[in-house]
């Protein structure tokens, strides 16, 4: 484990003092196809199935919640210029059915994002990131959340609680937002962002190029890493659009200043390409699989 705290980029530099132009525009990038093509709650057999999965997925989120049965999983983001150093961990939030089967966020987020429970998850995930933070001095931690979880009342008073205790716990955190999630409320993100950075807390544009962004707000939203979608780095080492793209991607990032992290690394060859374009960290399972039982918790075991 990389235990000197690497700077993503050099301290937050002063971020009002960064150029913003005001003409706008909207950029539109590939996006995944869906995997079926029925809306939940329709009136078709499908829509009607969807419909009865989601209450049934989010029936077992929220028993899952009562009985305090979630973990979050961390994943290595290693620096691209040299993988045996891990820039920092995302931690990445897991149901555990009574059984102890993992079940990852994939199988339940779309269901519980728009609701109260969605919420809920956040402050989890929040709540276990923040500990951690505060037990390791070493670690640098990347916590998801949704821009609806700004201004819900429990969610600030767990991130409040956490940034106390410690005085390099804000500094370390990393709140990773959705690029479909932040245009939600763009104007309510920007604000959100701008009062934690000057406490520290770092920002990421997660799945970047998996939704779209109106380049009048990106401009002035200041995040401090980009993590390009898996989509574009998948087979990007054979795949001259990919290549095309991701450059595209890594353009912008690096015109603002942010650190660039491709998302779903698994071979060696997409390693070597992505290094070759300046990528600046890579994440995937080419360099470690989430764990619930990272190296560290045993350290804290034998400290306990």
């Amino acid at each position: 484990m990389f235990t000197g705290l690497l700077p993503l980029r050099p301290q937050l530099v002063d971020v009002r003092g960064r150029i913003r132009r005001e003409n706008g525009g909207r950029m539109q990038l590939p996006q995944k196809k869906p995997r079926i093509d029925a809306a939940p709650g329709t009136a078709s057999p499908l829509g009607v199935a969807i419909s009865e999965n989601d209450r049934e997925t989010m029936a077992m989120v929220e028993a899952a919640i009562k009985a305090r049965r979630l973990r979050l999983a961390y994943q290595p983001v290693v620096l691209s210029r040299d993988p045996g150093r891990v820039a920092f961990h995302e931690g990445l939030i897991r149901v555990m059915e009574p059984n102890g089967r993992i079940i990852p966020a994939a199988d339940f987020m779309n269901a519980v994002e728009a609701h109260e429970i969605g919420r809920e998850i956040d402050c989890a995930a929040l709540e276990f990131g923040l500990a951690t933070l505060a037990r390791n001095p070493d670690l640098r931690i990347a916590i998801n959340m949704s821009a609806r979880s700004i201004g819900y009342g429990r969610w600030t008073r767990v991130l409040k609680r956490g940034l106390g205790l410690g005085p390099t716990v804000g500094e370390r955190l990393i709140l990773e937002i959705t690029e479909t999630s932040a245009m939600l409320v763009p104007e309510l993100v920007i604000r959100f962002m701008e009062d934690l950075q000057d406490q520290g807390v770092a920002f990421a544009l997660d799945d970047f190029g998996a939704g779209y962004t109106a380049i009048r707000y990106f401009k002035d939203f200041m995040f401090d890493i980009l993590k390009i979608d898996g989509q574009f780095i998948r087979g990007i080492d054979r795949d001259p659009d990919n290549q095309v793209l991701t450059r595209a991607l890594l353009s912008i990032g690096k015109h603002f200043e942010m650190f660039t992290v491709a998302e779903s690394v698994e071979t060696a060859a997409e390693a070597a390409c992505l290094q070759a374009m300046g990528v600046d960290c890579l994440q995937g399972y080419l360099f470690g699989a989430p764990t619930v039982k990272p190296e560290w918790l045993q350290t804290e075991r034998q400290r306990a």
